[in-house]
């Protein structure tokens, strides 16, 4: 058995030995599953209406969709599914530039990749909860959704003496019930008012391009999301950064 199979053994060995009823609350919440998107329709303030309809609907719940209308900062943050090679110049930009990012991780990235992990949270950055093996929430079972975040918790915790306390929900699909279980567990669920086809390692985006979609979304409150495994967007960031800079924006760590 590898070690993720025998970590995933040990929690829900430890999980079901504290009895499932432990976690039976969390079938009070609905577990109808929210495909999050922003949409691109845009208020006069270039505001997302999806991330505002969604921050009013469950802001209260202990989620993060954007900001403040007034707050003239925002949040970058960058999705770590797997290492393709730029984070170390991600990291160098973002050092150049004073700025501090936030970065949610899998086990399988922090397994693999210990000097990365360590060097973003020495450099000041946070380092957030994109769970142990990125399943879709909603249809984890309770002691599962619990499992899911409270294991890559700790080995975060023993690996990097480093508290975790923001998630993001692996493909932005979330539940009133994984929204329950986060904050039980001391997390803000975070999503994002900024997202773009960026993923794709074999089919990049177009620098000028990418340079002219992120930046002509800019708005107050707002929380970027990109993939740390694009070329482009580490060939583009000091320079995004450079514009948000000069448009009198506070770039920020949750």
């Amino acid at each position: 058995m590898n070690r993720f199979l025998c970590a995933s053994a040990a929690i829900m060995m430890s999980v079901s030995a504290a009895g499932a009823s432990e976690y039976s609350y969390l079938y009070d919440f609905s577990e109808e599953k929210i495909a999050y998107g922003m949409g691109n329709e845009t208020d006069a303030q270039n505001r997302p209406l999806g991330a505002i309809s969604a921050q009013r609907q469950y802001g209260d719940k202990g989620a993060l969709f954007i900001g403040e209308e007034q707050d003239k900062r925002l949040w970058l943050t960058f999705d770590e599914g797997y290492e393709n090679g730029y984070t170390p110049k991600i990291l160098d930009t973002l050092k150049e530039k004073n700025v501090r990012a936030v970065f949610f991780v899998t086990y399988d990235y922090c397994e693999k990749n210990p000097e990365l992990i360590r060097r973003m949270i020495d450099e000041g950055h946070t380092v957030g909860n994109h769970t142990w093996s990125h399943p879709s929430l909603p249809e984890c079972s309770p002691d599962e959704l619990y499992a899911e975040l409270s294991l890559l918790h700790k080995y975060v915790k023993e690996n990097f003496d480093y508290e975790m306390y923001v998630m993001r929900p692996p493909m932005g699909e979330f539940s009133e019930r994984v929204l329950a279980c986060a904050r039980e567990l001391g997390y803000t669920t975070v999503l994002w008012s900024f997202a773009y086809p960026d993923w794709d390692v074999n089919s990049q985006p177009e620098k000028n391009a990418a340079y002219e979609k992120i930046t002509s979304k800019t708005h107050n409150g707002a929380v970027y999301l990109l993939h740390a495994v694009s070329k482009t967007n580490t060939e583009i960031l000091g320079d995004v950064i450079d514009y948000w800079k000069n448009e009198g924006y506070l770039i920020t760590p949750m």
